[in-house]
Order: C-alpha cells, then sequence, then structure tokens
C-alpha cells in the first residue's frame, strides 16, 4: 500500500469533523492500532508513484525504488485543483485536503479570525459549515451565479445563499479572487467586482481533479480520469483502478463517468478487490447522488438534475418554508432531480433515479404534484420488484 503522506491511512472525509472539533486526528486513521497493517500482512511505504512499466509490470516510486506487480490497483484520487492567481502560495493560503491542511487551518482559524474561502461546491459547502463552526468572520467566492453550481439549479442554488447569508456567511456569487496579497501580518485579497477583503486566511475549495498525471506515457489508456470497464479494469490487463482518479463505466447510462464521491470509491474498490483475487464481480452503476448539509439545510441531488434534451421537467418551490422540489423526466423516467427541505423523500428519489423506473400514467401525476414521490415509488418500483420476484419463482 504505497501513499504519499506520512500519515498512517486516513479518511478525508473526517477533515471537517477535526475541523469542529468532534474527533482528534487519530479519530480520521481508518484502522485505530499501530499494528493492525502489519497483522493483515500489509506493507504501508510512504511515496509517491513516479511512473509504471507495464511490460516490466513494474512501479518506480519516488523513493527510487521499484516495486514489481502482479496485479495493480490505481487508487490515487484527486488533487486540489488550484487556480492561477497571483499571491496563491502566499503563506496563509491553504487547501482543506489532508491533515497538514488542517492543521494548518486550525492554527489560523480561531474565533473571530477572517477567513475568505473561494469556491462553494458541494467540497466547498462543507469546508465552510466546518469553518462556520469554528466562530470565524466567514466570507465566500464563488465564480458560478449561485451556490453549489455542479449540483443545484438557479433556484435551489440561490435558496442556499440566501440561506448562508441569513446564517452570517457573506456570500458573492459571480465573483472571482483576481489577487491576494500581504497586508501586514494578514492578507488582502482583490475581487473580480472590484470588492476588497482583508484576510487572516484564505480557504482554496476551487475543485479537484484526477491525479493521474504520473500515467503519461504508461500505455494505461486515461481520459478525464483512469478509464474502465465495468469490471473496474484498465485498457492493461491486471491493472485496475477506483474512487475519484476512476472514470468507471455505468451501465445504467451506458458511458464512462468520473463521480468523486465516497460512496462510489467504495463500490468501485470492492468490485476491484474482488476481481483483482479471481472472483467475477460488476460495477452496475457510478452513483450521481450528493447529499448536502449546508449550516442545516438539507439539499439533494441526483441523477441527471439538469435535465436532458427533450425532456419535461416539474418544480415546486416555497421559499417561506425553504422547499424546492425539482424533478426531470426523459419519456416516462425521472432521470434527475434536485430538492432543499425534502428530508422525507431522499431515498424514494434515489430509488427511482438510479433504477430508472417506468412511472407509466405516474409521470404525469407527478408532472401535476411532484409531492406525490412517494405513492409513485410504491405504485412502480415496488410492483416492479414484486413482479420480478414473482417471475423468479
Amino acid at each position: 500500500l504505497v501513499g504519499d503522506e506520512p500519515e498512517p491511512p486516513y479518511s478525508r472525509m473526517a477533515i471537517p469533523y477535526l475541523l469542529i472539533g468532534k474527533v482528534g486526528e487519530e479519530g480520521t486513521h481508518l484502522r485505530h492500532g499501530a499494528s493492525h497493517f502489519a497483522l493483515q500482512r500489509i506493507e504501508i511505504r510512504h511515496a509517491r508513484c513516479v511512473s509504471i512499466d507495464v511490460a516490466q509490470r513494474s512501479v518506480t516510486l519516488s523513493d527510487g525504488s521499484v516495486q514489481l506487480f502482479d496485479r495493480l490497483l490505481i487508487a490515487t484520487g484527486s488533487t486540489p485543483a488550484q487556480p492561477p492567481i497571483p499571491g496563491i502560495t502566499l503563506p496563509g493560503v491553504h487547501t482543506c485536503w489532508t491533515l497538514a491542511d488542517a492543521r494548518a487551518i486550525m492554527d489560523r482559524a480561531k474565533p473571530g479570525a477572517r477567513v475568505l474561502q473561494m469556491g462553494a461546491g458541494f467540497i466547498g459547502c462543507i469546508i465552510m459549515e466546518a469553518l462556520a463552526t469554528r466562530g470565524v468572520t466567514l466570507s465566500v467566492v464563488e465564480m458560478g451565479d449561485r451556490m453549489v453550481p455542479r449540483m443545484m439549479g438557479p433556484t435551489a442554488g440561490g435558496m442556499i445563499r440566501d440561506w448562508c447569508e441569513k446564517k452570517g456567511v457573506q456570500v458573492f456569487t459571480g465573483a472571482r479572487v483576481e489577487a491576494i496579497e500581504p497586508a501586514g501580518t494578514g492578507l488582502r485579497v482583490r475581487l473580480s467586482t472590484g470588492a476588497v477583503l482583508d484576510a487572516d486566511l484564505v480557504i482554496s475549495a476551487t475543485g479537484v481533479k484526477p491525479n493521474i498525471g504520473f500515467l503519461a506515457g504508461s500505455g494505461v489508456t486515461c481520459l478525464q480520469g483512469v478509464l474502465t470497464d465495468e469490471h473496474l479494469q484498465t485498457s492493461v490487463p491486471g491493472i485496475y483502478a477506483a474512487g475519484d482518479c476512476a472514470e468507471a463505466f455505468d451501465k445504467v447510462y451506458q458511458k464512462t463517468i468520473v463521480s468523486a464521491i465516497q460512496p462510489n470509491a467504495a463500490d468501485q474498490a470492492r468490485a476491484a478487490a474482488l476481481n483483482m483475487v479471481g472472483q467475477c464481480a460488476e460495477l452496475r452503476g457510478v452513483t450521481q447522488i450528493n447529499v448536502l448539509d449546508t449550516l442545516g439545510l438539507i439539499s439533494t441531488s441526483f441523477g441527471e438534475w439538469q435535465g436532458v434534451a427533450g425532456g419535461e421537467h416539474v418544480e415546486l418551490t416555497d421559499r417561506a418554508a425553504g422547499r424546492h422540489l425539482s424533478l426531470q423526466f426523459e419519456g416516462d423516467v425521472m432521470v434527475g432531480c434536485n430538492s432543499i427541505g425534502w428530508t422525507e423523500h431522499v431515498g424514494v428519489m434515489r430509488g427511482l433515479v438510479e433504477g430508472r423506473v417506468p412511472l407509466g400514467e405516474w409521470k404525469d401525476r407527478l408532472l401535476a404534484d411532484p409531492t406525490r414521490l412517494m405513492d409513485a415509488y410504491l405504485a412502480t418500483a415496488q410492483a416492479q420488484s414484486q413482479r420480478a420476484l414473482v417471475a423468479a419463482r
């Protein structure tokens, strides 16, 4: 097991809990016990993969050593995408991706500290909530015209912004950071809108990109990520990929997708591992779901939430109650949805979208009243399952 950080294997998803004090550093570790991996006959190597030689079946590491393999799993994840902004490398400007980042952030993000965050996407909103919990004075700058633009439509993204501002977060949408400059013991941030903000800490949360640069010239095919089939095998037999770096084949939508979320990492890793030890396993679908808690406001995004060409859609919005529902259809199949405040229907929405359930007459009923999701699910998805069970008997 090769990783380029000096820490024991840990979960990046636990870093926000570390920032708000719910866990200590040890609580982020994947296994608790110094001898765990050794007892499982797993050798931990703290190094970076420099290159792969497909013909020799070997990996060259940053410490100069060469590791031979029979089968190889590429699970190198993502790297924060750093925008080309003057001053982006100044002290006090950090990503929030590693335990080292978390230590630096906690050192500066004291109660009352002025914190500016670049990016209000899915990861950015999780970081934002952790920062707000630390009692900082927080400003968020998002290039898109709304918050969470890759997950939410204009109405939903605007509602999230309004919610955050009511909670005391200053939000700039349709804006970008043009420069970061030293200013005494802190920083001065210049925006494209002309605004100038002083900060003690700047967080860069402007997205991630698959960490696949070391594969250039290796013969392993990469598109946006490492291209895999439904067994998570790459273009080279015996070499597999999983997680944020993998562009996996989705049998539901019949295309390859990079979906950098934890449920995919787990599903893909399991399928890859089974195939690597000789058990045939297929990845049926690449999960395209996000469930986000933004300062107490629950929002969801499933599938083709932005809709498809020639499709139909329906929206229902109650701003006063903080509730919004948007359903997208292709024929009589619900292919995507957005919601805010509809927590009772999260499982139903996922089941209808991921199951690509033919709704029949229920499509028109949902267009007339989108709140009848549970009725539609019981009448279609469960009935479909029961018919399949009877046929199997």
